[in-house]
């Protein structure tokens, strides 16, 4: 337990374990997210999209040690078994029932816009009060910032390209 770590951070302890509690559930939903639907992905620039795909979810991965790391120096325990992830995650896990990518990508792009609403609200609740949960949070913010970009140029490309397929048979 990391005594100093909570001595220094000005922030309600419960409140911050909380929300670092729903951001690891949510974390672990998203490599899943992310790692099934390189499994099962079909359609136009599949092969691209599912090492896509596989390097989010290495990097959602990468996010929930961080955070498990930080809950454990805050004192608390990181959620101990799977069942539980669905139950405290407000970013809810979507199967990819339609694996054809322009399904995935939008189910992705929901997942990553609510991550960012959550690492927002983390950095706003500690910046200021406790310096190194506002740096984890924000460098995960950083990336799922990133990965939402990411997903949203890849719609377009494949967009454009129906579009182009379109033009090129009238």
């Amino acid at each position: 337990m990391g005594e100093m770590a909570q001595k220094i951070s000005g922030v309600d302890r419960e409140e911050l374990l909380k929300q670092l509690h729903i951001a690891y559930a949510e974390e672990w939903l998203a490599y899943y997210q992310y790692w099934v639907g390189a499994q099962v992905a079909v359609g136009p620039m599949r092969s691209t999209i599912i090492g896509e795909f596989i390097e989010h979810a290495n990097e959602e991965l990468k996010h929930a040690q961080w955070l498990s790391d930080r809950i454990i120096q805050l004192g608390g325990t990181p959620i101990l078994n799977p069942n539980e992830f669905e139950k405290t995650a407000q970013c809810k896990y979507d199967a990819p029932e339609k694996p054809y990518v322009m399904n995935l990508l939008q189910q992705n792009l929901v997942a990553e816009r609510c991550a960012i609403a959550r690492y927002q609200k983390i950095c706003e609740m500690t910046f200021g009060k406790d310096y190194e949960t506002y740096r984890i949070s924000a460098k995960i913010l950083k990336e799922e910032i990133e990965h939402e970009q990411e997903i949203g140029d890849f719609e377009e490309d494949i967009k454009a390209g129906i579009e182009y397929g379109d033009s090129m048979q009238q």
